[in-house]
């Protein structure tokens, strides 16, 4: 049970997890999952990260998900507490899109945003 008890910080979409588990298939080393954070950057002030990880850190959140695990930084759960995160394909791009209710504003191109921390 994480900080928020049985409520995970975020959910993913089954498109989502596909796109985990083929991140984690395609691999060369072995991966616990992948790591969600957020970084400070763009033109809105932060940008979405995800980072694969071989070991997770005893403070991360821990979101499973038919078999696959995302690991969500601690200094990020605020501000990404009720996401949904989904994978999405279009003619130009496939991309991870994320559904933050704590988002504000972001900027023209979607690649950052700014997000205020969930008020629990």
């Amino acid at each position: 049970m994480g900080l928020f008890g049985d409520m995970p910080v975020v959910k993913l979409t089954p498109a989502a997890v596909q796109r985990v588990k083929s991140i984690i298939a395609s691999s060369a080393t072995p991966l616990a999952g992948l790591r969600l954070g957020l970084e400070k950057g763009g033109c809105a002030g932060m940008t979405y990260h995800f980072e694969m990880v071989a070991e997770a850190s005893p403070k991360d959140d821990v979101v499973e998900a038919d078999g696959v695990k995302v690991f969500v930084d601690p200094a990020a759960t605020l501000y990404l507490l009720g996401t949904t995160v989904d994978f999405k394909t279009d003619k130009m791009a496939s991309t991870f899109v994320f559904e933050n209710p704590n988002q504000v504003s972001a900027c023209g191109c979607g690649e950052s945003v700014s997000i205020e921390p969930a008020k629990v």
